[in-house]
């Protein structure tokens, strides 16, 4: 069975940091573009980070609200995505979800269609 699971969110103050982990099972991520989505309540759902399959360079991408304060990477020993969430700011507080693409890109954006989706894990900042 093809599962995303999303974990580490939490309650962090202002400046604080966190690492979302997206773990893969009954797939092998290595190859696929992973993309880090949040949707904050009322609101739609945002691209916040993608990262290329191993073929594809593990190119990462991101939204121009999150660039320099994230960083996306990749362990291919543990099929896990990680999003490591710094400088984080109230206007961060959403729910961030984990998706998976199974195509092998050279470059990867939030438009692109994602084939299997995380339960997602809440994130809240607030002091």
């Amino acid at each position: 069975q093809l599962q995303l699971v999303e974990s580490g969110g939490g309650l962090v103050q202002p400046g604080g940091s966190l690492r979302l982990s997206c773990a893969g099972s009954g797939i092998t991520l290595d190859a696929y573009t992973i993309g880090w989505f949040r949707q904050a309540p009322g609101k739609e759902r945002e691209g916040v980070a993608c990262v290329t399959g191993r073929g594809g360079g593990a190119r990462p991408n991101y939204a121009n609200s999150v660039k320099g304060r994230f960083i996306i990477s990749r362990d291919y020993t543990k099929n896990t995505v990680y999003l490591q969430l710094r400088n984080l700011q109230p206007e961060d507080t959403a729910v961030y979800y984990c998706a998976v693409r199974e195509k092998m890109d050279s470059l990867c954006e939030a438009a692109l269609s994602y084939d299997y989706w995380g339960q997602g894990t809440q994130v809240t900042v607030q002091g």
